[in-house]
């Protein structure tokens, strides 16, 4: 099937009903007729001679046919809008260009070195740093949103580099202020057993972290093998640290949450036994340009100086706060 008469739109009216599987949902996500959906579909079919979808009066499936054509399009759809983007940024900025990075955690303090690095070889280059969801922390960069990402390790996806590690911090334990173990001087991965823990809500199975990624923060089991009990769930920090004050359940989090979301109602407890995290660049590896490459040198040059805080420091330094457009984490 030749398909280099198709345009843009096609192919994403195709890849969108194959997401959602739904008709009236395609069309009104992209602001389209159900006529135009059909009729877009009704061509792709006669190009290639055969269905792409199995239609009931109730359901919508894709063919063995359509799974592969979406497989086939998905990582091609995606570079090609990356592309046309990066294109229109380089019109907009210059040859300079900008840098989109995305921070899964609201310590800025510790990723300022490397940005000044990097700000100091490239003087002109527009740097813009959002935050990101723990709840969907690869969606950003996959949808081309953010050129490169700041995350806590391990992070083992086939499409995405991990580069230089940028820092370490140790974990700390959030309770309510009136929680059993409020009172304690420090706390283990143990004492999650006896209480529930967040998980994340999964409500976009599509998006959801992986699960090694989010057993690195707040783990499955104790070391002695007891389960941790997922008992609410949040999708953002804002969520979470108003239900661990409610009493709803308690979480492990990076070190740097009690300097940034320090509240009368919550309490930070040290974990002196918990391995620290660890903080990398990561970006797509489709996606890598010269500037994703100077920032991971940049990072290389500044990990010497990038300190691991310490937990007690962190939770008696309240004085910056940071938030970004999409969401905040611990």
């Amino acid at each position: 099937m030749d398909l280099r008469d198709l345009d843009l739109r096609d192919i994403e009216i195709f890849l969108m009903l194959s997401a959602e599987l739904h008709f009236g949902r395609t069309a009104e996500r992209l602001h389209l007729s159900q006529a135009r959906v059909s009729q877009v579909i009704g061509k792709l079919e006669r190009r290639i001679g055969g269905k792409l979808f199995e239609r009931s009066s109730r359901t919508v499936t894709l063919t063995p046919i359509g799974r592969r054509l979406r497989d086939d399009l998905q990582t091609n759809y995606r570079d090609l809008r990356a592309s046309l983007g990066r294109a229109a940024r380089s019109a907009r900025y210059g040859d300079a260009g900008i840098l989109r990075l995305g921070i899964t955690s609201s310590n800025l303090g510790n990723v300022r070195p490397l940005l000044n690095t990097f700000q100091s070889q490239h003087p002109h280059c527009t740097v813009h740093i959002e935050h990101v969801h723990f709840g969907n922390p690869f969606g950003a960069l996959r949808g081309d949103d953010i050129d490169a990402l700041v995350s806590w390790l391990p992070i083992e996806e086939p499409d995405l580099v991990v580069g230089p590690t940028l820092y370490e911090e140790p974990f700390m334990l959030l309770v309510g202020a009136d929680h059993p173990l409020a009172q304690r001087e420090s706390a283990s991965y143990e004492d999650l057993a006896d209480y529930g823990v967040f998980g994340v809500p999964p409500s976009d199975p599509v998006n959801l972290p992986p699960d090694y990624w989010t057993a690195a923060a707040v783990p499955y089991f104790t070391p002695s093998g007891r389960p941790i009990l997922r008992t609410a769930h949040a999708a953002n920090f804002q969520d979470l640290i108003l239900l661990v004050a409610a009493g709803k359940a308690i979480t492990p989090v990076h070190a740097h949450a009690a300097r940034y979301y320090s509240r009368p109602d919550v309490t930070y407890i040290p974990m002196p036994d918990v391995p620290p995290a660890r903080w990398a660049l990561i970006w797509r590896r489709s996606a890598e340009t010269d500037l994703i490459r100077d920032l991971a040198a940049a990072a290389i040059l500044t990990g010497d100086n990038l300190q691991i805080p310490d937990a007690e420091e962190e939770a008696a330094d309240h004085s910056v706060a940071w938030a970004g457009s999409r969401g905040s984490t611990p």
